[in-house]
């Protein structure tokens, strides 16, 4: 009954206390927004560096250079040891960590890895080919030669190495416990890799060739010998949905030929205005389909 005996304009307990505590809390908050330091702010600053569009090169002998800024894309394929799964083409992706993320301005290393349903090339998944044999940049990559995939993140100050080792109890993939695929900006041995022909009947023959843009290869870690693989049906929450797995194992068959988990496309810009990758142009019909066409033409007359 005491609370009617008061009016509205009657203040009560630590009246003071509350008004300065509001404006120090309103003096904090003006200082943070001044010096971008807000949990907003910082979100908005980091996906604009990892969503920044990116200029893909464009090759004009249909090889792979060293230098060259391309896709690392797994192709759309069903996935057979699982009902539920992520379709479409992934690409290999950058993921900070989120909560490490809005805490500094910099990406904390070793940064984690996915693959998004994603083939616009942006910061976080564009890659750099860089020769480990310090080959000058260039230079056609080659089948069994030595080689790093470097991303700036949408930053030209700082370089990530796509790097990997033997899996331990204490460090392995979140979903998989596989061997784990991070980016570092350390250069070392742990950041070479190899690219081998997917025919195993043919990967001898092939050695030392070109290797083709836009083409399947194998991506094989050079220390450890696991190839770089996506795991379809394992997912990952980032701040950008819902993603893949990546990890370094080789995924064998029956027939011990590597599945198309372990199946990458060097993907190359396109010289044509309009489509930002070679993935978006139409593919041309197949042989023999052409021969179909040709058949039934010569039928009809």
């Amino acid at each position: 009954m005491a609370q009617n005996l008061y009016g509205p304009r009657v203040r009560m307990g630590n009246w003071n206390e509350d008004v300065y505590l509001e404006e120090e809390l309103m003096k904090d908050f003006l200082e943070k927004r001044d010096k971008g330091q807000l949990l907003i702010q910082r979100n908005r600053r980091l996906k604009e560096n990892l969503l920044r569009p990116m200029q893909l090169s464009v090759s004009e002998d249909g090889y792979v250079h060293n230098g060259d800024k391309v896709m690392l894309v797994n192709l759309d394929h069903p996935e057979t040891e699982a009902d539920l799964f992520l379709g479409g083409d992934l690409s290999l992706c950058l993921t900070p960590d989120e909560i490490r993320a809005y805490l500094t301005d910099e990406f904390e290393v070793p940064c984690g890895l996915s693959a998004a349903p994603t083939k616009i090339p942006v910061g976080r998944n564009t890659f750099i080919i860089l020769s480990a044999d310090r080959e000058a940049p260039g230079q056609v990559l080659r089948y069994g030669q030595s080689f790093r995939l470097g991303i700036t993140a949408g930053s030209e100050d700082k370089m990530l190495y796509l790097s990997s080792d033997h899996r331990t109890l204490l460090r392995s993939s979140k979903r998989s416990w596989l061997q784990e695929v991070y980016l570092t900006d350390e250069v070392s041995y742990l950041n070479c890799w190899q690219a081998a022909f997917p025919d195993p009947q043919l990967r001898l023959e092939y050695e030392g060739f070109p290797v083709p843009a836009n083409a399947s290869v194998l991506i094989s870690h050079c220390h450890t010998g696991r190839g770089l693989a996506v795991q379809r049906h394992l997912f990952l929450r980032t701040c950008f949905g819902k993603e893949a797995e990546v990890a370094a194992h080789t995924h064998l068959d029956s027939h011990r030929v590597e599945r198309p988990r372990n199946h990458w496309v060097l993907v190359t810009g396109s010289p044509r205005t309009g489509s930002p990758t070679m993935l978006h142009l139409p593919k041309p019909p197949a042989e023999d389909t052409c021969a179909l066409e040709q058949a039934a033409h010569l039928g009809a007359q």
